[in-house]
């Protein structure tokens, strides 16, 4: 029988993880907002979507690369410093995007975006490893459909702020022309920076230093105390572990699935349909529904991983794989036939977002805890989630020359072929835990 938790715990930790998703949310906004810029990108600096797409190519690699190296040592100098350097680092680079009059050519633009991915990589495995620390085992497949809600939370307001900003307004004398495209990269800053403060005053890297026993979660992967590891120690333990491959492989299909919708449905609509981005209020809906559905599937996969399946995430993450790629391939037929209908097109993308956003929740913040525990799920969430950005680095310019050859009709199809073998890794990797089993072997994850 789970023992209750101290009188003010569940408070302490709510007011702590609601500080870091706020946080975490806001990296989003200054994120999403490049995917805004899009339409005015092509226009203005005559962009393909072959650039376009390598662009969040780009932007994927430094990513990952980011997730590998800061992953690591976040693991050393503790979560809320790594959220806290990335914070920084992404105001400075939006705000260049924002004043800098030379991001016109393709070479600067795709250098500002590896900065801002780089920078944006400090962020998931500083919250990651922060919530390790305050989350037992059984609870984190629903945390990570919390994780999955702050994510997309940064989704919907971005998908909000950025059409209010683009339609000009005034602060005081100064009037902001419309569609002055530069401005989606000057208040998103002043969002990050004030979450920093927020996280650098009430954030606490564990109970233990929020003055609760530190035995009140217990971690079954290193329950000593303290939250820190030295990096040799981080790298060659999760560098080893024999299930955080088949996660990293599956988390590059979540990853070439995710980005693909997420940077181009933009376009999509735009190109495809011929919406107005900034005066159609269906799109401004469209991409709120999408990550409130995305948050639905999250809390659901992740109750059922708890309940139903005892804390294990491949089972339940192999059948979103391969509903993800069922919605995919026949979406593609329907994109054919009923290629001018914008509320069928929606609704593909909602049914789409659902099974892809729950594999990135499930994958991407629960199983790192599971596997590092809360010393090491920093680099954990590193390796796993690399892995998604690679994937996108990969598919995107895929994708992107599959639509300059063969048409929007090519989109949704073009990813599906991620997805299945996502979920075939999956399998295998419940094939392995179940040998280990076998053998005697207890392995975390």
């Amino acid at each position: 029988m789970q023992q209750p938790y101290p009188e003010g715990f569940r408070k302490r930790r709510t007011q702590n993880w609601l500080v870091l998703g706020l946080m975490y949310s806001a990296y989003y906004i200054a994120r999403y907002n490049f995917r805004a810029a899009t339409p005015f990108l092509v226009t203005e600096f005559h962009f393909s979507k072959s650039d376009i797409s390598a662009l969040w190519a780009a932007f994927s690699f430094a990513y990952g690369t980011g997730q590998l190296i800061n992953g690591l040592l976040t693991d050393r100098i503790g979560g809320k410093n790594a959220m806290l350097i990335g914070g920084v680092g992404t105001c400075v680079v939006n705000l260049i995007c924002g004043f800098s009059p030379i991001i016109s050519s393709f070479t600067t633009f795709s250098s500002i975006l590896l900065l801002n991915g780089y920078f944006q990589s400090w962020g998931a495995p500083g919250m990651i490893k922060i919530n390790a620390a305050w989350f037992k085992r059984s609870e984190r497949g629903v945390f990570a459909g919390v994780f999955g809600f702050m994510v997309q939370l940064g989704q919907v307001i971005s998908a909000h702020l950025s059409p209010l900003l683009l339609t000009g307004f005034t602060i005081g004398i100064y009037i902001v022309a419309e569609n002055e495209w530069q401005w989606l990269f000057r208040v998103p800053p002043l969002i990050v920076a004030t979450l920093m403060i927020f996280t650098a005053l009430l954030v606490k890297e564990s109970p233990e230093l929020a003055g609760y026993d530190p035995q009140v979660i217990v971690d079954e992967v290193d329950d000593t105390n303290g939250v820190r590891v030295p990096l040799k120690e981080s790298f060659k333990t999760i560098f080893n572990h024999p299930l955080i491959w088949f996660y990293a492989l599956a988390y590059a299909c979540t990853g070439a699935a995710r980005h693909s919708v997420d940077q181009l449905a933009t376009l999509f609509f735009v190109e495809k349909l011929a919406v107005d981005p900034q005066g159609d209020g269906t799109l401004k809906w469209i991409f709120t529904l999408m990550p409130f559905v995305g948050v639905v599937g999250s809390f659901v996969a992740g109750w059922i991983s708890d309940k139903v399946f005892s804390g294990h995430r491949g089972p339940v993450a192999a059948k979103l794989y391969f509903s993800a790629a069922a919605v995919m391939l026949g979406g593609g037929l329907i994109l054919h036939w009923f290629s001018g209908s914008l509320l069928l097109s929606g609704l593909l993308l909602l049914m789409v977002a659902l099974p892809v956003n729950a594999t990135h929740s499930i994958i991407g913040s629960a199983a790192p805890m599971d596997i590092g525990g809360k010393k090491m799920a920093g680099f954990a969430a590193g390796v796993i989630d690399s892995f998604q950005y690679y994937g996108a680095a990969i598919a995107l310019p895929f994708v992107g020359r599959m639509i300059d050859w063969y048409g929007w009709d090519a989109w949704l199809p073009s990813m599906a072929i991620f997805c299945l073998f996502g979920g075939l890794a999956m399998i295998q990797l419940t094939r392995v835990k179940s040998r280990l089993r076998r053998l005697g072997l207890k392995t975390t994850g």
